[in-house]
């Protein structure tokens, strides 16, 4: 009786999910139409260029972080995981290491660190907030160590080319994420491996009993997260042309309060990669209104920090509210 009832919920999350997208694309049209009227350049080609560009980490790595979430687990680790992954790799080609190379090792090491988090929380059983922030500390502290806080600069004119070579009047690494999005958002709504992390997410018990492999899609989760933080840490490289150890100081927050945004859950069970971009989306168009309007950056961390809780909250009030 317990497996029956679990997919009978999903036509529900469906439509959820479908009204949260909806919902969240109405405000960010409405924003935008509220920033052009407050400022003349929010309009402007340049400033859709920059916010473009400076979503790509956050929109590459949340797809990831929904994979997680929807499975009922997160990750901390990853901005720490995108800083480490920049200066290891800054380091290799300082050192020789064709580029290639360099990024498959990079993209290995985003792995490993999955693999240990997974291990961590599937097979002793350590809490994902625990276990990920202690392994935030570890990358952040290896990126410090490895280049005693120093960016490491002068990369090969070659790594440029996602960061700088341009499509569409918009650099490579823009439609990389576009198609990490795409992707990530078909593969989490068909492949079957990937819909039972909704399962899981709603009751992890009936799953185990139903024979669901729990702690294998959990740990792919925690790899596919990393991996795409290690990702995200190559192409922030390429477009600074450096490897830096405080890149990504406080994105997993930005990360989480943008999937949730998004509609999805802290408890798992709900999500969608679209809609977490659309999370992505906005929390980039209210930073970068705030920045137009010269707010400090200061209290653009309060605001964000407001988001954040008011998302969580809209979204306990809201399953609060169903199971009532």
């Amino acid at each position: 009786m317990t497996v029956i009832s679990v997919p009978a919920s999903l036509p529900r999350l469906r439509k959820l999910a479908g009204w949260r997208e909806l919902t969240l694309l109405m405000l960010i049209v409405a924003l935008v139409i509220a920033m052009s009227l407050a400022s003349p350049y929010f309009l402007s080609l340049a400033n859709f260029r920059a916010i473009a560009v400076g979503l790509v980490p956050t929109a590459i790595i949340v797809v990831g972080m929904t994979m997680l979430l929807v499975s009922g687990c997160f990750d901390l680790s990853v901005g720490s995981v995108l800083a480490l992954s920049s200066t290891v790799f800054a380091l290799l080609v300082a050192a020789g290491t064709a580029i290639p190379l360099a990024v498959l090792v990079t993209l290995g090491l985003g792995a490993l660190i999955g693999l240990a988090n997974g291990v961590i929380v599937t097979g002793i059983g350590v809490n994902p907030l625990i276990a990920t922030l202690g392994t935030m500390s570890v990358a952040r502290g290896a990126a410090l160590v490895l280049t005693e806080g120093f960016s490491i600069a002068n990369l090969p004119v070659a790594f440029g080319w996602a960061g700088k070579t341009e499509l569409l009047g918009l650099p490579a690494m823009f439609w990389i994420m576009a198609a990490i999005v795409i992707v990530g958002d078909l593969a989490m709504r068909h492949l079957a491996f990937l819909r039972q992390a909704y399962f899981i997410g709603s009751n992890e018990r009936a799953a185990r009993l139903s024979g669901m492999p729990v702690d294998r899609v959990k740990i792919v989760g925690f790899i596919v997260t990393a991996v795409l933080a290690a990702l995200s840490g190559l192409l922030l490289a390429s477009r600074l042309m450096s490897g830096t150890p405080t890149a990504g100081n406080a994105l997993e927050l930005q990360v989480l309060a943008a999937a949730v945004i998004g509609g999805a859950s802290l408890r798992g069970g709900e999500g969608t990669v679209i809609g977490a971009f659309l999370g992505v989306l906005f929390v980039a168009l209210v930073n970068n209104a705030m920045t137009m309007l010269a707010v400090s950056i200061y209290w653009q961390m309060i605001v964000t920090g407001c988001v954040l809780v008011a998302a969580v909250a809209i979204d306990m009030l809201a399953k609060r509210q169903r199971n009532s």
